[in-house]
């Protein structure tokens, strides 16, 4: 009578372990990646944006000027009585009233906007979380 007896238990509980935290750690590997990818095109997209921002603003502040001497002077051809000091004073009020508008609303969109890729990084955030939990 011949006993069979098959000894192949699979791997051991350090063997699975082991491969689990190798798993994580790939994965970190992996989200690092691609938050840095993220960051990269981020980067990429606000240097784009921010010349195409000063370039806007250099012509416009030419362009505002040049109209804002326009407007002075035919407000005092419109209103001869107005002495020119005052139409220079009406312009300039106007003007910074609208620039003032135009930063506070550049600010609230700035407060808003968030550079950080936040799936990324949350997920990243998780990941070290649990690593540092299954020690």
């Amino acid at each position: 009578m011949a006993v069979d007896l098959h000894t192949d238990s699979g791997p051991s509980l350090t063997h699975l372990v082991s491969g689990i935290i190798g798993d994580a750690q790939a994965l970190m590997k992996q989200q690092l990646a691609l938050f840095r990818t993220e960051m990269k095109q981020d980067i990429k997209r606000t240097k784009q944006a921010l010349v195409a921002l000063v370039v806007g603003l250099a012509l416009a502040s030419v362009g505002a000027t040049l109209l804002s001497f326009m407007a002075v002077y035919g407000l005092h051809a419109a209103f001869r009585d107005l002495p020119l000091w005052a139409c220079f004073g009406i312009v300039g009020g106007l003007l910074t009233a609208a620039g003032g508008i135009g930063f506070y609303s550049a600010v609230r969109q700035f407060q808003e906007f968030n550079p950080l890729p936040d799936e990324s990084a949350q997920a990243l955030k998780e990941n070290v979380q649990w690593i540092s939990q299954a020690r």
